[in-house]
């Protein structure tokens, strides 16, 4: 068992620094690789789709940290990634039906959701039980003790080595300009977002809402279709395009040695 240092504090901090770093990659990757897309984009949404994106986005969070926390012995107020991200997903594709928009427009965000990820789960680690993202009770030789002496899971680490992966590979993709980095980014992320947490969640000590699901493995299981779907029905849009795109015929040769 591996004795872990701990504060509450530590929340605040990474939090902070998964903030800056989501911004500062978003940055980086709308000027390498992202800025054509983002503009063309900007130039379809219109400003109230980061209005609809807050709007989803905000009660999400507060919606599925709390309904989760409030079926635990000591129910209180929280929040959840899983909820943000599902939430904010609801309010654009509404958005999205109304102005009658197609094709993703989350790829902007892709590196700064993963990021936000990877660091923010080491604040919740770091944090320790009063953060309730802890794991089960594990015999694992890595089992850590934030506290209490009981070896547990770190599923906080785990997801964050989860989502550095996912980041490194999207990253891959963009610099080989790869069509599911730049055009589909966003549905993989969700695919694999929702995939590796909802592993990790039979890890915690959550309570069941159906069978042997808590409620994040429901949110994570909307993602894994809402990005499988969406990516799907993206990916035949572009076939159909590169289908109506004109060939070049016999027709179309310039026609020499006229006089």
């Amino acid at each position: 068992m591996i004795r872990v240092p701990t504060a509450p504090a530590a929340h605040l901090v990474f939090d902070l620094l998964a903030w800056g770093g989501g911004l500062a990659l978003g940055m980086v990757l709308y000027r390498w690789r992202l800025r054509p897309i983002a503009e063309r984009v900007a130039s379809r949404v219109g400003g109230g789709y980061f209005l609809a994106l807050a709007l989803g986005a905000a009660p999400g969070a507060w919606l599925a940290g709390s309904l989760n926390s409030l079926r635990e012995h000591a129910p209180a107020l929280s929040h959840s990634v899983a909820g943000a991200l599902v939430g904010a997903i609801v309010g654009v594709e509404i958005y999205k039906a109304i102005r009658g928009v197609k094709g993703s427009t989350g790829g902007l965000f892709v590196g700064s959701f993963s990021v936000g990820v990877v660091v923010g789960r080491l604040g919740c680690f770091f944090a320790g039980l009063l953060d309730d993202t802890y794991g089960s009770p594990t015999r694992l030789p890595w089992g850590v003790d934030l506290g209490d002496g009981i070896a547990r899971h770190p599923v906080q680490l785990y997801e964050s080595a989860s989502m550095s992966a996912f980041l490194a590979l999207y990253l891959v993709g963009l610099a080989r300009r790869a069509p599911w980095a730049m055009r589909r980014g966003f549905y993989v992320m969700c695919i694999w977002y929702g995939a590796q947490r909802f592993v990790w969640e039979f890890l915690k000590p959550y309570p069941k809402l159906i069978g042997p699901f808590n409620v994040f493995h429901l949110l994570c299981l909307g993602l894994i279709v809402y990005g499988w779907l969406y990516y799907a029905a993206d990916l035949a849009r572009e076939q159909a395009q590169e289908r109506a795109l004109p060939v070049p015929g016999a027709d179309d040769e310039p026609v020499r040695g006229l006089s």
